[in-house]
C-alpha cells in the first residue's frame, strides 16, 4: 500500500520538475537570457511614472494605475514578441522546429502563452501593491482591461516579426507605429478605434453609459485584431524558405 501511494507522488513531483525546467528553458530562449533585466526595467518604469505623479502632487487614481500597468506589461512582452523569431534563427533552433511537422505552431503558441502568463502574474502582484497603497480598485477587472490591449500590441509585434524576420526592424516599426497611434489618439481619445483608450479615464464630459458602450466596442475591436494578428503570425511560420533564408 505504501508503494502504491508513493508512485503517484513521485510521478507528480517529476512532472512538476519537468514543467519547471521547460518553463525555465523557454524563458531563456524567449528573453535571450535577459529576463531579469526586463523584469527590473518594468519595475523601474512603473516606479518612475508613479514617482512623477506623486512629485507633481497628483493623486494616483484608477486611470493612472491602468496606464502604469499597461506600460509595465508592454515592457515585458515587447522583446520576446519582437526578437523571438530572430533568436530562433540565430540560435539554429528554427531548423529544429521546422524538422517536426506543425511543431512550430505548438512551440510558439506555448511561448506566447508563457510570456503573457508571466506578465499577468507580475502585474497581479503590482496591482495588489497599488491597490493597498494608493487607490482601491477591482484587481481582476483591471487585469482584464490591461490584458486586452497588451494582447493586441503583442500579437501585432509577433506578426510583424514573422514578416520582417529581424528583431531590430520589428522594434523600429512597432515604435514608429506606437508613436503615430499616440499622436492620433489625441484626436480619437474617446473613440472605439483608439488602441490606447483608457476605460478608467474621466477627463471628458462623456456620460457613464456612453463610456461603457465605447469601452465594450473598443475591447471587441482590440480582441478581434489580436486574434487576426496571432493567426496571421502563426500562418507565416509555415514559410520555411523565407524564415530560414
Amino acid at each position: 500500500m505504501n508503494v502504491d501511494r508513493k508512485i503517484p507522488t513521485s510521478i507528480l513531483f517529476t512532472s512538476v520538475i519537468n514543467l519547471f525546467s521547460m518553463v525555465r528553458y523557454n524563458l531563456k530562449i524567449i528573453f535571450g537570457n535577459r529576463f531579469i533585466y526586463f523584469f527590473l526595467a518594468a519595475i523601474a518604469l512603473m516606479l518612475f511614472i508613479i514617482g512623477i505623479n506623486l512629485f507633481q502632487g497628483e493623486m494616483v487614481r484608477e486611470a493612472g494605475v491602468y496606464s502604469t500597468m499597461l506600460l509595465g506589461g508592454a515592457m515585458l512582452i515587447f522583446y520576446p514578441a519582437a526578437f523571438g523569431v530572430q533568436n530562433d534563427k540565430d540560435g539554429r533552433t528554427m531548423e529544429i522546429i521546422f524538422g517536426i511537422p506543425d511543431y512550430r505552431f505548438r512551440v510558439w503558441f506555448m511561448r506566447l502563452i508563457l510570456v503573457y502568463a508571466i506578465s499577468m502574474l507580475f502585474l497581479f502582484f503590482v496591482a495588489i501593491l497599488l491597490r493597498y497603497v494608493f487607490v482601491d480598485f477591482q484587481i481582476i477587472g483591471m487585469l482584464v482591461q490591461v490584458f486586452i490591449p497588451l494582447a493586441f500590441l503583442g500579437f501585432l509585434t509577433f506578426m510583424l516579426s514573422t514578416v520582417l524576420r529581424s528583431g531590430n526592424a520589428t522594434a523600429a516599426v512597432v515604435i514608429i507605429l506606437s508613436i503615430l497611434l499616440l499622436i492620433f489618439s489625441e484626436n480619437i481619445q474617446d473613440s472605439m478605434w483608439n488602441v490606447f483608450f483608457n476605460p478608467y479615464s474621466n477627463n471628458t464630459e462623456m456620460s457613464e453609459i456612453a463610456r461603457k458602450s465605447v469601452t465594450t466596442k473598443n475591447r471587441i475591436f482590440l480582441i478581434s485584431g489580436a486574434l487576426v494578428f496571432l493567426l496571421s503570425g502563426l500562418a507565416n511560420l509555415q514559410k520555411r524558405e523565407k524564415l530560414l533564408g
